[in-house]
């Protein structure tokens, strides 16, 4: 899942990047509400979810979401606040927003917040995901792979190689390309390097050839990559 951070606070949001990163998020971070505004509606980046802060520069998180809302953006929002008065709540909610923390608040309570968004948006995480004989288990970081017997094998991945993973097999048998991979799994203002998609591929073929499943990937030449579920 990416996720936008729009949080002017430098010590609040590099501690907010971190954690998400941390538990398998993609994250993008800005500080005013203009670049928010300009990272949301930019036609080459999809956003999951934003966690808007509510006093920001250039754009209130609030004009923001009203913003957003106006264009028919039907993304999940979380603002954060440090105005905990039920007014101030009615009004963030009015704007546009989904769901109100108030600060300070622990990394804990953020986590479960942005859980129950994604339920109520339908794209919630699973613990597992599967396709064919693959198994995505988000509680360990790690593929699993079942033979023709049904016993499975299991292997740990990194955090990339477990986002790259889950994006394919949310979209099995569909051509994905080098962009699309890359906007969704990196983030928009990586310095990473042209090949780095072909690249995180070729790190996760190795691993799936421990299973002799490295033909799971295939190569859409010119376009992209796709995820075979009918491999074995």
């Amino acid at each position: 899942m990416k996720i936008l951070l729009i949080e002017d606070e430098p010590d609040l949001g590099a501690l907010v990047q971190k954690s998400l990163t941390h538990h398998q998020y993609v994250v993008d971070w800005v500080v005013d509400g203009r670049a928010g505004w300009e990272y949301l509606t930019h036609d080459r980046t999809t956003y999951s979810l934003a966690i808007i802060d509510w006093m920001l520069p250039k754009i209130s998180g609030i004009e923001l979401c009203q913003r957003l809302r106006a264009e028919n953006y039907t993304l999940p929002i979380l603002m954060l606040t440090a105005r905990d008065r039920m007014e101030d709540k009615i009004t963030g909610l009015d704007a546009g927003a989904d769901d109100y923390l108030v600060k300070p608040f622990g990394m804990a309570e953020l986590l479960a917040r942005l859980r129950a968004l994604q339920r109520r948006a339908q794209v919630f995480q699973p613990e597992q995901l599967q396709v064919g004989n693959l198994r995505l288990d988000y509680d360990n970081n790690a593929i699993a792979i079942a033979n023709s017997q049904g016993t499975e094998r299991s292997i740990g991945l990194t955090a990339k190689e477990f986002q790259l993973l889950e994006y394919l097999m949310q979209h099995p048998d569909r051509t994905l390309t080098h962009d699309q991979i890359r906007n969704r799994v990196w983030a928009f203002d990586s310095e990473s390097a042209s090949n780095v998609v072909a690249a995180q591929i070729r790190l996760l073929r190795k691993k799936l050839a421990e299973f002799d499943c490295e033909n799971a990937i295939e190569t859409v030449r010119g376009f992209g990559y796709r995820l075979n579920s009918l491999v074995h």
